[in-house]
């Protein structure tokens, strides 16, 4: 199957759903081939190494990849499509004359290995007339022969079809039973199986699982319809996160349930139903200056939008632009030493070694050991994320580990952490967040926003909005959206709940780059409260 033709299937089953996956139509029965022996991956990756060498290369990484990936689609009672994918290759990077080449071939052949490794010096040999200054990389000693794997209970992609589309049916019927009128619900399962070998001296095999478990659920009533999409989060871990286990369910006083480290998605799925029939018949908001609570699961996008991506190197230093711009945080605001990004409360932190986490891994797609670090400490900006050849522009010496790459055949460049609100030292409970409030809303999970070319001022909606008054929810209320610009927003914070109540939702496909690649990343957080944040009417007649 030809790649275009992949596209147009998993559009047919997907409706308006960006899928940006490439790959061959394969067999279920084949995403549990056995991974190629690591004994010829690191052969391979020897001779790409050495052709660059030999084509003169300063430094070179080659990256064996084998990226699966399982859709399974439904809406009401039937199955849209299950859709099963593979694509295979290697991607060889080099440094020639002070200047970055890349190459890659499906092709895993030795002979073709090695023409991908020489034409990518080449790449770089014609690119060095136009380059000013050479690339300068931060050091990375080599780690030699290591392994790193998702830490999974149950490998998503051995569970029987038939188990994965019962469990969807039965999804859709709990939300018709209770309210809907119709519902479309999916899983994607992905499985990277990575290879990284480089210069320095190392060869990382690393064994990479994700699982999302979406719905959108729509009831119409005599004034329109209104929509409710899953409160579940996408995860770095295996199918043992649908088991829904009590323990991991933290309940709100008169709204939504959260989740932890597992789901319940036929109880979201009722929830749902019922919470539409209440949204078809809620007030409308009254416009105004209100205390915001915010849930994790809506909270992740603010975090992801107003802080993620502003604090992001390449964006700060106008290299990269697309996908909503470049950054208002720039480095004179961070050289000040006291640029107030937030309260002092706030304390957001990137950490790719979180378990659970979309972006958790061992190593980076430039063989960097995956760590944690301070963005905003104490309210204070204090750094960003960047790569090896980026750090030195700040001075450092030390990559943070946060480089990407979606695929074998797409070069790696810098990509968002995992970013994430640290909690209150006090154990807080949400209710304990909720009872100060006077006159509040509560929200919970993402809905529709829009943010400017710099990312600060902006706009975010989000899937449950409920009234607060004097320390209590009292009713479910429709047509909240709130304004506000990153620095007043997060200097806003007032309180956050605790350790027990911090949770984590996350971006499965975010995009970046032209030409576009996505990547997944996570944002952790408690629930938070921001206080007087206007709100404005969405359902409003200008």
């Amino acid at each position: 199957m030809e790649r275009r033709d992949f596209i147009k299937l998993s559009s047919a089953g997907m409706g308006t759903l960006m899928l940006p996956i490439s790959g061959v139509a394969i067999s279920a029965d084949q995403l549990l081939d056995k991974p190629m022996d690591v004994t010829y991956k690191k052969k391979l990756a020897d001779i790409a190494l050495n052709a660059a060498k030999a084509k003169g290369a300063t430094y070179a990484d080659a990256r064996i990849g084998r990226y699966l990936n399982q859709f399974v689609t439904t809406r009401e009672t039937r199955v849209d499509n299950i859709v099963n994918t593979e694509s295979a290759g290697i991607g060889v990077r080099v440094i020639a004359n002070g200047t970055w080449g890349f190459a890659s071939t499906s092709n895993m052949t030795p002979d073709s290995v090695a023409k991908a490794a020489e034409q990518a010096v080449a790449v770089a040999m014609a690119n060095s007339k136009f380059q000013t200054t050479p690339v300068q990389l931060a050091p990375v000693k080599g780690v030699g022969e290591v392994s790193w794997q998702t830490p999974i209970k149950k490998n998503a992609m051995e569970v029987p079809i038939q188990d994965k589309v019962d469990l969807l049916l039965s999804v859709n019927d709990a939300a018709m039973q209770n309210g809907a009128s119709f519902i479309s619900s999916r899983l994607f399962l992905v499985n990277e199986q990575k290879y990284f070998a480089s210069t320095d001296g190392s060869y990382i095999d690393q064994d990479i699982h994700r699982l999302w478990a979406p719905f959108t659920a729509t009831a119409v009533g005599e004034d329109g319809f209104k929509q409710r999409s899953a409160l579940g989060n996408p995860v770095g871990m295996g199918y043992e996160y649908l088991d829904g286990l009590e323990k991991d369910k933290v309940r709100v006083q008169g709204a939504n349930i959260g989740y932890h480290n597992s789901y319940d998605m036929v109880e979201d799925a009722a929830a749902a139903g019922k919470q539409l029939q209440a949204k078809l018949k809620a007030k409308s908001v009254e416009p105004g200056k209100y205390d915001l609570v915010l849930d994790p699961a809506h909270l992740m996008l603010t975090i992801h939008e107003s802080v993620g991506h502003p604090l992001e190197l390449d964006r700060v230093l106008g290299y990269e632009a697309n996908y909503a711009g470049t950054s208002f945080a720039t480095l004179d605001k961070w050289k000040s030493g006291d640029f107030q990004y937030g309260s002092d409360i706030v304390n957001l932190y990137a950490d790719k070694n979180q378990p659970y986490t979309l972006a958790n891994v061992g190593y980076d797609d430039e063989g960097v050991k995956t760590k944690e670090w301070d963005l905003i400490k104490d309210g204070i900006l204090v750094n960003y994320q960047a790569t090896r050849d980026q750090v030195h522009m700040l001075g450092q010496k030390e990559s943070h580990g946060c480089s990407y790459a979606q695929s074998w055949r797409d070069v790696q460049f810098q990509r968002m952490s995992n970013v994430s609100l640290r909690p209150n030292e006090k154990d807080l409970s949400a209710d304990d967040v909720i009872k100060d409030v006077e006159k509040g809303i509560y929200i919970a999970g993402r809905g529709s926003y829009s943010i400017d070319q710099q990312r600060y001022n902006f706009q975010f909606g989000g899937q449950l909005f409920y009234e607060i008054k004097d320390g209590k929810i009292v009713d479910q209320i429709e047509d909240v959206a709130y304004q506000s610009n990153t620095q007043e927003f997060w200097n806003s914070c007032s309180q956050l709940a605790g350790k027990s109540d911090y949770r984590v939702s996350g971006s499965f496909f975010d995009g970046k780059g032209q030409p576009s690649q996505v990547s997944a990343v996570s944002h952790g957080c408690p629930t938070t409260r921001f206080d007087n944040i206007n709100v404005i009417n969405t359902a409003r007649n200008v």
